[in-house]
């Protein structure tokens, strides 16, 4: 295939999903945002074990 086919092809398909995509609602929004901050609370609590582990190593 050529550059200009590819290109063609590639904005189609971006095409697709843009028509396809929605906004999410406010329940799935705070779904999301719980997830996230979840995610973040738990990798702080790993890393803050590993530092106190760590230290407590280096006595």
């Amino acid at each position: 295939m050529n550059v200009k086919a590819e290109l063609k092809d590639f904005l189609g398909q971006c095409k697709r999903v843009l028509k396809v995509s929605r906004k999410p609602g406010k329940d799935e929004y705070l779904n999301f945002a719980k997830v996230t901050g979840a995610g973040i609370a738990l990798i702080g609590a790993i890393g803050f074990i590993i530092y106190i582990v760590g230290s407590l190593i280096n006595l």
